[in-house]
């Protein structure tokens, strides 16, 4: 077959696949394997090609952690946090949401932000029930608290686990280079949105003194569980902070992490499983190899080849661009599918622009514009659309246009202080 024609074939597969992923009406994790499978059965790429193109450092870290996280939460130590907070807050609704908005923010740095929202979400509904008041503004920054979390850390969030995995970028290579701006943009947010919403976060004090009659340690389940689910969840962390110090990747930190968690949780194996979340593994599956047959037809390359004409070759104007298009882009499109082809894209432009470590703050600008870029619509992040289901099956649906008044003017907000940090921090 002529590469054009595979070039072509190629293309249509990958647009296809995106439309559908917007169009958001099929399981995803269908649509990208049947894509990737349409690219084998045309002959476009072969079996061998494919399985070459899947980063099972990606897929393994996510397994990993999504299984200790599993084990975690039946501990009920993230209600645990959730209503201390609140206590901490002394019932006070503003307080309430600032406080669980910095939880939803570390957890999500430290486990990833899907799961944290998903565990934290429910109990921030009965604290708003039994305050009286609007949940939309704890919801609201709790999706927003959770995105600069997760973008601080290369487990937070998805594109950074893709990005650090690809480029083998450590724990703390995210913490020293992204994570630095993140509690600035998380309390300007903060801020701002205490202004927003200043006259609805009110309650009479008989309500607030509902919210100090709530028992936290009733939300513990199994002590013995939640004391060897905290130390082997620390020891995991632990082995992120020095993957720069020993050759150990991630994905074998977290699996065997999860391993040993379950070999001591005295939990059947096929109910922990049971509770990973594979359509999003198959997803990643699928999606890698889809973007990696863009890869061998050559497509990537020329791509490459066209942005660095684009850009003259200067590093800051790629970073710049990077930024902007996966900030605005990854608000309206799933940032996953986005990263993905991206990572390959600039990999090629190394080749052209001097070096890895040349080209090292685009990597930066790619992880901070698809991370944050999520909170600019309620499809942007994964986070949001589990939020959103939440507030629906509870009776107070967040309409999208609802979230977008609020989100995207943050979101560039967010950018433009991300701007100014990439250029002082590497483009000055």
């Amino acid at each position: 077959m002529p590469m054009d024609t595979k070039i072509l074939i190629a293309t249509a597969i990958f647009v296809t696949v995106y439309g559908f992923l917007i169009w958001d009406r099929f399981d995803r994790a269908i649509i990208s394997v049947l894509g990737a499978g349409g690219l084998l059965f045309l002959g476009i790429i072969t079996q061998e090609e494919a399985i070459e193109g899947i980063d099972f450092n990606t897929l393994g870290l996510l397994v990993g952690m999504m299984a200790i996280v599993s084990i975690c939460q039946k501990t009920g130590m993230f209600q645990y946090l959730a209503i201390r907070s609140a206590k901490f807050a002394r019932g006070e609704p503003m307080l309430i949401m600032i406080y669980l908005s910095i939880v939803t923010a570390v957890l999500s740095a430290l486990l990833d932000n899907v799961t944290t929202v998903l565990l934290i979400a429910p109990i921030t509904l009965l604290i708003t029930d039994a305050l009286k008041v609007t949940p939309y503004p704890f919801l609201f920054s709790q999706i927003l608290a959770s995105n600069i979390g997760g973008a601080a850390t290369l487990i937070g969030d998805p594109p950074n686990i893709m990005i650090g995995s690809s480029q083998k970028f450590t724990f703390m290579d995210f913490v020293v280079n992204v994570a630095p701006i993140m509690p600035l943009i998380l309390v300007v947010t903060l801020l701002i949105l205490k202004m927003l919403y200043k006259k609805e976060l009110a309650a009479s004090k008989e309500l607030k003194l509902k919210i100090m009659e709530f028992r936290e340690e009733e939300a513990i389940e199994d002590p013995v569980l939640l004391k060897k689910s905290l130390i082997v969840l620390s020891l995991v962390v632990v082995g992120f902070l020095l993957h720069g110090v020993f050759p150990v990747e991630p994905a074998t930190t977290a699996l065997t992490g999860a391993a040993i968690l379950m070999l001591i949780s005295g939990e059947e194996l096929h109910n922990i499983m049971g509770r990973v979340e594979w359509s999003t593994i198959f997803f990643f599956l699928g999606l890698f190899v889809l973007v990696h047959g863009l890869v061998e037809v050559g497509l990537i390359s020329m791509i490459a080849e066209k942005i660095l004409s684009l850009t003259g070759g200067n590093i800051a104007t790629t970073a710049y661009l990077t930024l902007w298009l996966s900030g605005i882009l990854s608000a309206f499109v799933d940032n996953i599918p986005f990263v993905a082809t991206m990572i390959p894209l600039i990999e090629h432009m190394e080749t052209y622009m001097g070096g890895k470590e040349v080209v090292m703050p685009v990597w930066w600008a790619l992880s901070i514009g698809a991370c944050l870029g999520g909170n600019g619509s309620l499809i942007g992040a994964s986070a949001n659309v589990i939020i959103a289901g939440f507030a629906a099956r509870s009776g107070y649906p967040i309409g999208f246009v609802r979230f977008m008044k609020v989100g995207l003017p943050l979101t560039i907000l967010s950018l433009l202080i991300s701007h100014i940090y990439l250029y002082f921090r590497y483009l000055s």
